[in-house]
C-alpha cells in the first residue's frame, strides 16, 4: 500500500459505516490522519476502535452536521490537535424514501438538512484553514440519483444540488490551492440499499440481482470503489481536476 497521504489530514462526515466506512479506511491505511464524525454514536465508536487497534492515528466526535455549531467546534479540533486540514469529504447522509405523492414535509426537510446544509456546514468550515495554507481538497458525494430516481424526489433534488455545490466551490476556491469534485456512486452495497430492499419489500440478495442485471461490468459495487474514486480527487497530483463529477456505477450514467 502506497503512503500517498502521508501528513495529510482526512476530515470524513459520516464515516463510521458503508461507503464512508470504507473512504476512512483507505486514507489510514495510506498515511493519512483521519478525523471521522458521524451521529450514531455505536457505528462510530466500533469503527473508531478497529482503526486504532490497526495502530491508525484516529479523531472521532459524535457530530450532527446540521448543527453549525458541532461541525465547526470538531474542525477546530482537528485542526488544532494536527495543525492542518487538507481534505474534507462530505459524505453524511439519510433517505427517507418515498412516491413523491406521498413525501412529507419532514421527509424532504431531513434529506436536504444532512445532505446540502451538512455540506454547507462542514465545507464552509475547513475552507478558511485550506485557503490560509492554499491547499485543499474537497469531495462531496453525490449519487446516480441525482439523474432521478423513481420514490426518491427529496434524495435526488439533495444530490443534485451537492454537484451544483461542488461547481460552485471550485469556481471560488479554485485560486486558493482548493478543489472541489464530486463522486456519484452507483448501486453499492450497505446498509442504505438494504433499507431500500426493505422499502420496497424484497430481499436485499434480490435487490442486488435486479441492480446487477443492469450494470455493464456485471457485478455490484463496494465502499472500496468509492473509496478509490474520492482517492484520486484527494490526491495532490489531480490539482489540476476540479469541478468535476465522476459516476462510479459501473457503466455511463450521463
Amino acid at each position: 500500500m502506497s503512503n500517498r497521504f502521508d501528513g495529510r489530514v482526512a476530515f470524513v462526515t459520516g464515516g463510521s459505516k458503508g461507503i464512508g466506512k470504507g473512504i476512512t479506511e483507505l486514507f489510514a491505511k495510506e498515511g493519512a490522519i483521519v478525523a471521522l464524525v458521524d451521529i450514531n454514536e455505536e457505528a462510530l465508536n466500533e469503527t473508531t476502535n478497529e482503526l486504532k487497534e490497526k495502530g491508525f492515528e484516529v479523531y472521532s466526535k459524535v457530530v450532527d452536521v446540521t448543527k453549525a455549531d458541532q461541525v465547526e467546534v470538531a474542525v477546530q479540533e482537528v485542526y488544532e490537535s494536527y495543525g492542518s486540514l487538507d481534505i474534507l469529504v462530505n459524505n453524511a447522509g439519510v433517505i427517507r424514501d418515498n412516491l413523491f405523492f406521498k413525501m412529507t414535509d419532514s421527509d424532504w426537510d431531513l434529506v436536504m438538512e444532512v445532505h446540502l446544509k451538512g455540506a454547507f456546514h462542514a465545507a464552509r468550515a475547513v475552507q478558511k484553514y485550506m485557503v490560509e495554507k492554499k491547499y485543499g481538497r474537497i469531495i462531496n458525494i453525490s449519487s446516480t440519483s441525482a439523474l432521478g430516481n423513481r420514490g426518491q424526489a427529496n434524495y435526488a433534488t439533495a444530490k443534485a444540488g451537492l454537484q451544483g455545490l461542488t461547481k460552485t466551490l471550485a469556481i471560488e476556491l479554485g485560486r486558493y490551492g482548493i478543489t472541489a469534485n464530486s463522486v456519484a456512486p452507483g448501486f453499492i452495497e450497505t446498509d442504505m440499499t438494504r433499507e431500500t430492499a426493505r422499502r420496497i419489500g424484497i430481499s436485499f440478495d434480490d435487490l442486488i440481482k435486479a441492480s446487477v442485471s443492469a450494470i455493464p461490468v456485471g457485478r455490484s459495487g463496494k465502499p472500496q470503489d468509492i473509496a478509490n474514486a474520492v482517492a484520486f480527487f484527494a490526491d495532490e497530483k489531480s490539482s489540476f481536476v476540479n469541478g468535476q463529477v465522476l459516476y462510479v456505477a459501473g457503466g455511463p450514467k450521463n
